[in-house]
């Protein structure tokens, strides 16, 4: 029997956490292949309907990641997906999902290591958590 390896999908501040993925890669520091990167311009931009038809469509686990509250180039757009991700947490059960598979961060752009570091602690957890339910129900 094959290892679970969950498809997770990282919605990624363009000024901050893209910018510290791009880093590992080209610090050549090792994530897991599963993950899918979307760029935005900011975590604010980051409607609940993406995570929600993410999950829907069968990704595993989601992040939302971008600047430190602060440092958001579009001033309070890390506050605004702060406060959109505590609410998803809230309502993600309702359509089935465990509030565990989704994860926020703050990942600065210098920050390549801890990309790394953060891309590899959600796969073990949402590996632990096992297969979405809607990836699940898909291939049946």
């Amino acid at each position: 029997m094959t290892r679970f390896e969950p498809t997770i999908i990282a919605f990624v501040c363009n000024w901050c956490t893209y910018t510290a993925a791009d880093l590992a890669g080209t610090s050549r520091l090792s994530y897991p292949p599963n993950v899918r990167l979307i760029r935005v311009m900011c975590t604010g931009m980051v409607d609940p309907q993406y995570v929600i038809k993410a999950f829907l469509e069968g990704a595993d686990g989601v992040l939302v990641s971008g600047c430190h509250p602060g440092d958001c180039h579009y001033i309070n757009g890390n506050f605004k997906a702060r406060r959109r991700i505590k609410l998803l947490k809230t309502i993600l059960p309702q359509f089935g999902f465990a509030p565990k598979r989704l994860r926020l961060t703050w990942i600065g752009a210098s920050d390549g290591i801890q990309f790394a570091e953060v891309m590899h602690t959600l796969a073990n957890q949402v590996r632990a958590l096992g297969p979405n339910e809607a990836k699940l129900k898909m291939v049946i």
